[in-house]
């Protein structure tokens, strides 16, 4: 019997739980990786990197050259660091949040993008809802009878 496909209406959500990178040397080489993320980044959009640098210059209200994108995205220009406020406005400018992922599971964090983050509130809320019935049935075990006094009774 082969596997079942899923339903159609089922949410799609995949976690991995992202473990930090520690020890000696452990982010050895980040910088490398980040010039490469932005190399990916500015090769994924259509637009030029004059106009990539126009938009985030206009975000950061800082210059912004095509030249300084072009020295970031280079492993080779060790000289060159990317800094984090420039690697955010080029991912907002390109809308590639998608990307950011592997850096981030290097620092331990996971990212949830647009409808993932309805998702994981969903779960979040279903978990709640879990609790919450646990804890009526601990109730209801313990729980004694209330008894209604009536007009002559005790």
């Amino acid at each position: 019997m082969g596997k079942a496909k899923a339903h159609p209406n089922q949410l799609g959500f995949e976690w991995n739980v992202p473990v930090p990178a520690r020890g000696e040397g452990a982010l050895a080489g980040f910088e490398r990786k980040v010039n490469r993320l932005v190399g990916t980044i500015l090769a994924s959009d259509p637009r030029s990197r004059y106009v990539i640098a126009a938009a985030m210059s206009e975000l950061l209200e800082e210059d912004i050259s095509k030249s300084m994108l072009d020295a970031y995205s280079s492993p080779a220009r060790d000289d060159h660091r990317v800094p984090f406020s420039r690697l955010a406005a080029l991912v907002i400018v390109t809308s590639r949040q998608d990307l950011l992922r592997e850096i981030m599971g290097d620092l331990g964090v996971a990212l949830l993008i647009g409808a993932e983050t309805e998702i994981a509130r969903i779960g979040q809320l279903r978990q709640r809802i879990e609790q919450d019935k646990r804890e009526i049935r601990e109730l209801e075990g313990r729980a004694r009878p209330i008894h209604t006094h009536r007009k002559g009774q005790e």
